[in-house]
């Protein structure tokens, strides 16, 4: 008996998103051999002992039910707890949600706010999923240049021209992801005060928060415009936990309790011993050596690249003051940031982002991550130097 191929319809929704393009190179590597890849945004730290440890009393303990949608009270406590001892910020208790990781806490934010027609204002370049989010909520993204002689910082003048009757919400990710830029508090403020003169929603994206710099410094954006943000953030970055999938929302009371709805549907509740051990990541003091002890790291990872790179021929860094990676340029070259790209995978076997992967005004470089160890990172930068000289 013959069977006919089956033709399957699916919705127009996922048509619109793209293939992250990151993956897409991360793929073909992966069938090379001898590939050293500075291109994944994962620590390459395990994550803290004491954290595994309290997973494991939490699953002794019986924690392998529901939770309450919104989060386990000790978390979203801890939570609260944790932005007045760092910050000095008073967050209640009802304002926070606790989603899978950061990834969700965006996707809420977009589903939850905005609607067909709406404007909403990404960064360019800027991580790779809020455009992808803005089209599933069927809103327009509309693109604010971010610009190497401005530090990588929105321009509030620019932003003002920006903004239409449409626009419902501006989008912001500092310590930022591809750059490494970090926000000056002036700037921070400006952007604080259009929101609120217009009545727009400021989604602030902030899961490098603790990866700094030569004395830079980092204010959640809830302090300058409390009723207006809703925070992203995630412990994947903080304490190296990527796959646990565990992350954080914190937004006026009405607006968390309508991304709850969605939440309940979606995720029903972040996995109940994760949660515990998400307890464990923010009140244990264990957990915070770790972290500067990651911090550490990475400014040392980080110096040396800076350093290695002013060696490399036709590549010009921009320097960094947070995150774990450098963006730099490579127009010397002439070659576009995704034929580079493509070229130094077959070269030299090392793998870097196109900067186009995170949108337009990334023509032009390439994202380097230093989460990886120094010898990688000195063996790849010389395999860089190499071939660029002998283009």
């Amino acid at each position: 008996m013959r069977y006919r191929k089956h033709k399957y319809f699916v919705a127009n929704r996922i048509n619109l998103i793209q293939r992250s393009k990151i993956r897409e190179l991360f793929e073909r590597a992966s069938k090379m051999e001898n590939v050293i890849s500075l291109g994944i945004g994962e620590p390459d730290f395990d994550t803290p002992q004491n954290i595994k440890d309290a997973a494991k009393r939490a699953l002794d303990e019986g924690w392998t039910h529901y939770t309450p949608n919104a989060g386990v009270p000790e978390l979203r406590n801890a939570i609260s707890e944790y932005y007045a001892d760092h910050h000095g910020i008073e967050i209640p208790v009802q304002n926070v949600l606790v989603t899978a990781g950061a990834y969700e806490a965006t996707y809420l934010a977009f589903e939850s706010l905005l609607e067909d027609g709406d404007e909403v204002i990404i960064p360019d370049p800027a991580f790779v999923c809020y455009a992808e989010d803005a089209k599933v909520a069927e809103a327009k993204a509309i693109r604010l240049p971010l610009r190497e002689e401005n530090d990588f910082q929105p321009d509030p003048d620019e932003l003002l021209e920006l903004i239409t009757k449409k626009t419902r919400m501006i989008v912001l990710n500092y310590p930022n992801n591809p750059t490494g830029a970090t926000l000056d508090e002036d700037i921070a403020k400006a952007i604080a005060d259009i929101a609120q003169d217009y009545n727009i929603y400021i989604l602030s994206d902030e899961p490098y928060e603790h990866f700094l710099y030569d004395g830079a410094k980092h204010i959640p954006m809830i302090k300058y415009a409390p009723d207006n943000t809703i925070l992203a953030n995630s412990f994947s970055k903080t304490f190296a936990m990527t796959g646990w999938r565990l992350g954080f929302t914190i937004a006026p009371e009405e607006i968390i309790r309508d991304m709850i709805k969605l939440h309940a549907y979606i995720i029903g509740n972040v996995a109940s011993f994760v949660q515990i051990a998400g307890v464990a990541a923010l009140r244990e003091e264990a957990s915070w050596k770790a972290v500067e002890n990651m911090r550490k790291e990475y400014a040392k990872r980080r110096r040396l690249v800076l350093e290695k790179l002013k060696e490399v021929p036709y590549i010009k860094a921009f320097e960094p003051k947070g995150a774990f990676y450098v963006f730099a340029n490579i127009r010397e070259t002439g070659m576009k940031s995704e034929e580079f790209a493509e070229w130094l995978l077959d070269k030299a076997g090392v793998v870097v982002i196109p900067g186009t992967a995170f949108g337009p005004n990334g023509e032009g470089y390439i994202r380097i991550s230093y989460a990886t160890k120094q010898e990688n990172l000195l063996e790849a930068i010389s395999r860089m130097k190499k071939v660029l000289e002998g283009l």
